[in-house]
């Protein structure tokens, strides 16, 4: 096999498939290599690490059909590195070599043959808007867990509603949910996504196109005209997380987001999981203090538009900027009932996004 390719395009993709590709499985080598197939003018490039298969389908140059498999991570670390223009790539006997203007690169190669066979999900597909899906899962993912111990919660839960998707993701300390109005499609209620899987895929969008969506009960294929992932669905129960958003927060705080985003950027100097920001809500504004017991403090007062009685809340501080940069809007509102209840920062203007947060002991 061997095929020409401009470096930039091959790198972009080699860097995604080495980020799927396994390195944890020494009983399986193949799982650390990206599979190449190429047929004349069309390169298929894959990887696995058994729970997410990533392909890419690559313009290049073809000379002679073929497939190979190699080191995803080596074969990524040297073509990223190679200087900008055309790359030849040569699978021959037991190497490959990627060479290119005065450089090469000799590698050995991998047992194409033990590369396992990946399947895509069959049910019927619908379609979404890349930008608005990649919009969406950057405000959803982030609150998802990554304790490997809890894998119900390290998903992400994709619904139907009477309007059309939504995304929930929580941790059991924040929650994030993103309706998506007008997209209809799941051939069932809900699924269950691995957020790593979501994550990656936020990553590769293209934000022209649309992407096509299948599900089938064990696994979830996302397909754009060059990219295609699956992964498989988590089997668990998700939370009763519409029980858990409060309905009356009468105290509510709009303040401007990159105002509010740079004061607590500041407060993190001092801030951490032991240390929380206070959050002090009134008409005269918002202020945000951190105090640790070595008698240091961080103060910053910001102008903001209050309703209700005042109140004094402490959150973490990363969780709430988290939260008010997700928000993606000019202005934002922080609304609570009392201290120890769960507050909810929103967009203003905005009624398709919330993030809830649970507060921490004063």
């Amino acid at each position: 096999m061997k095929f020409r390719s401009e470096q930039g395009i091959l790198a972009e993709a080699l860097g995604a498939l080495a980020r799927i590709a396994s390195s944890r499985n020494a009983g399986t080598p193949a799982l650390a290599g990206v599979k190449m197939v190429l047929t004349g003018d069309s390169l298929v490039a894959s990887s696995t690490d058994q729970d997410i298969s990533l392909q890419f389908t690559i313009p290049v140059g073809g000379d002679t059909d073929g497939q190979g498999l190699v080191s995803a991570r080596m074969l990524n670390d040297i073509v990223r590195v190679m200087p900008s223009g055309k790359i030849t790539v040569e699978f021959a006997g037991d190497n490959a070599t990627i060479s290119a203007q005065r450089s090469q690169f000799t590698v050995p190669t991998l047992n194409a043959v033990d590369f396992p066979r990946t399947t895509n999900a069959g049910g019927d597909p619908f379609a979404i808007s890349s930008s608005e899906f990649k919009a969406a899962l950057s405000q959803v993912v982030l609150a998802a867990s990554t304790d490997g111990q809890k894998l119900h919660l390290s998903a992400v839960l994709m619904t139907s509603t009477d309007k059309g998707i939504r995304l929930v993701a929580t941790d059991g300390y924040r929650l994030a949910m993103r309706d998506i109005p007008g997209t209809a499609g799941l051939s069932t209620d809900s699924f269950l996504i691995p957020a790593r899987a979501l994550g990656e895929l936020q990553r590769l969008l293209d934000s022209s196109d649309e992407i096509t969506i299948r599900f089938n009960d064990f696994d979830a294929t996302f397909q754009s005209p060059a990219m295609t992932m699956s992964t498989r669905l988590i089997n668990a129960d998700y939370p009763p997380y519409q029980t858990i958003i409060p309905k009356n927060n009468t105290n509510t705080a709009t303040v401007n987001r990159e105002e509010l985003i740079d004061a607590l950027r500041r407060t993190r100097v001092l801030a951490s999981e032991m240390a929380p920001v206070r959050v002090r809500m009134s008409s005269e504004g918002i202020r945000l203090t951190v105090q640790l017991t070595d008698g240091s403090t961080s103060v910053e007062d910001l102008d903001a538009r209050f309703e209700g009685e005042d109140i004094t809340v402490a959150f973490n501080s990363e969780y709430l900027a988290n939260g008010v940069d997700a928000c993606g809007t000019e202005e934002v509102t922080i609304s609570t009932s009392i201290p120890s209840k769960p507050a909810i920062v929103s967009p203003v203007g905005d009624d398709a996004y919330l993030y809830l947060l649970m507060p921490q002991r004063l």
